[in-house]
């Protein structure tokens, strides 16, 4: 599964051109995750290997929306047919501004104190992962894994451990550009 989601990552979502990144930094190569995270048989794909890689306490997945809200998604379908459900949640980068005005949405599923998987389609610095894991913290979810599909190997893990927290990663950098 692992080899193919890679065929597909190389296929829809490596490209080879200049652009900025959400950390601000310019690159020479993009990873519009999305493009495989939306696709059916990455879905199928990711689900299947991110439940694979749940630690056994974990009970629920997300991250920053948008780049999480597919894998999250594809993570909990899976995990119902597996027979291990772990629910999915969304964290909004800014409270949403009418309603429940919630910043943490799926929380009737995960109560305070929940262990969670905090998810990411790519990692660059780390910073939208830091920042996703800050706001579950704060609304009261326990962050005890923390997983990403595509590693760019640009100082992620190092960011997470210095904030406590151990990067696994499905794909690297170095996989995509081989």
């Amino acid at each position: 599964m692992r080899e193919r989601l890679i065929e597909l990552l190389k296929e829809l979502s490596y490209e080879r051109k200049r652009v900025i990144l959400a950390s601000g930094l310019e690159s020479d190569f993009y990873v519009d995750g999305r493009q495989t995270t939306l696709n059916a048989e990455g879905a199928y794909l990711i689900g299947h290997l991110v439940h694979a890689a749940l630690k056994p306490e974990v009970k629920g997945v997300g991250g920053l929306v948008v780049g999480a809200d597919p894998i999250s998604a594809a993570v909990a379908a899976t995990s119902f047919g597996l027979g291990r459900p772990v629910h999915a949640f969304l964290v909004r980068k800014e409270p949403k501004g009418h309603g429940m005005k919630r910043h943490v949405e799926g929380r009737k599923n995960l109560p305070d104190g929940t262990p969670v998987c905090m998810i990411e389609d790519t990692c660059t610095t780390g910073g939208s992962m830091l920042r996703a894991i800050d706001i579950a913290e704060a609304e009261g979810l326990r962050v005890v894994q923390c997983i990403t599909i595509v590693d760019r190997e640009e100082g992620a893990a190092e960011r997470l451990a210095e904030a406590g927290h151990t990067l696994e990663v499905l794909v690297r950098r170095a996989e995509l550009e081989a």
